[in-house]
């Protein structure tokens, strides 16, 4: 299967950067061992999958990295540029001074030169120390938006990075970015499936020009924080079914059709090749308003970064009532 059958959309980067709108996501809980990861993602690229997702979190670097070098070895690509890899600053390193190291050490763990885009994993920092989602609620500080931006910029100045985003971000905390920032993020990378459509963050995101990737379109059951509710719907089964396509498919086709980047993580092969066709049929204005009236419920609360000592008292307040 070739690469050219998955549509790409050009970042505003300001250098031309584009981003395949279907990509393989690498976060797994609890952690799969690393010849099992290694394997998965050689086989998503000899399937044609072009943009692959990690994060300094979910310690899949290394796997990544190596994975693609076995591809370019066995000539299944010719080289790492024909790939789009993106990864995330953990929150014990969104401080100023610690930004460029870390990218520098995720450069390490690739094997790589460059990423094509950068993100802060959430608009939080917390204390340095390790980089795990253990840790005290006390370490939890506000993020020093100004000085971690610019830090981020210099990344890609630097040519380290193509495109510098955030992930996890609401409207408002985007807003703040966007005051500050002389480089502008590329992609806002969140939480959206057909029970979390997130649709006033993307009217904002259209508006300002930032592109939207969407993680967990499946809702990530079988996750440490996700839910059975979206493969589990009843209307979403009863459209596939009438459309004889996988109930992952109707969420992924749906998602395409929002005019976002979806990032799917099956390490089946058959399922990987079945979450690519996705592109040559399309949901009808019925099925589509059918998904538009599900009733909404986010998946991921984030509330490890709440507590009634911290910045973030409140669910409402880290993502600011959803919006």
């Amino acid at each position: 299967m070739s690469s050219k059958r998955i549509p790409e959309c050009e970042l505003s980067s300001n250098n031309a950067t584009t981003i395949p709108l279907l990509g393989f996501g690498t976060a797994v809980y609890p952690l799969v061992d690393s010849d099992t990861m290694k394997e998965s993602i050689y086989n998503a690229i000899k399937v044609g999958y072009r943009h692959f997702d990690t994060a300094a979190l979910y310690n899949s670097e290394k796997d990544l990295g190596e994975a693609v070098a076995e591809a370019v070895k066995c000539g299944i690509i010719k080289s790492r540029d024909e790939l789009f890899i993106t990864s995330k600053l953990w929150c014990s390193d969104a401080h100023p001074d610690r930004v460029l190291p870390a990218l520098q050490n995720t450069l390490r763990n690739l094997g790589m030169e460059y990423l094509d885009l950068y993100l802060i994993h959430y608009p939080a920092s917390i204390k340095p120390g390790s980089i795990s989602l253990s840790f005290p609620k006390e370490d939890v500080l506000p993020l020093d938006y100004k000085h971690v931006w610019e830090a981020m910029e210099e990344c890609q100045i630097r040519s380290l990075t193509k495109a510098i985003g955030v992930s996890n971000f609401s409207c408002k905390k985007l807003e703040v970015i966007l005051s500050l920032a002389k480089i502008p993020p590329a992609v806002n990378q969140v939480e959206m499936n057909p029970l979390w459509q997130q649709k006033k963050l993307r009217e904002f995101c259209k508006e300002k020009n930032i592109h939207v990737t969407a993680y967990s379109p499946l809702g990530a059951k079988g996750t440490f924080w996700g839910t059975n509710k979206v493969m589990d719907s009843a209307v979403l089964q009863e459209i596939a079914i009438a459309k004889g396509k996988s109930l992952p498919q109707i969420c992924l086709r749906w998602a395409y059709e929002q005019e976002v980047s979806v990032l799917v993580k099956s390490f089946n092969n058959k399922r990987m090749k079945e979450n690519m066709d996705i592109f040559e049929w399309k949901l009808s204005p019925e099925e589509l308003e059918r998904i538009n009236q599900l009733p909404q419920e986010q998946g991921n609360p984030a509330l490890f970064f709440t507590s009634d000592e911290g910045p973030f008292k409140s669910v409402n307040d880290f993502w600011d009532e959803n919006n």
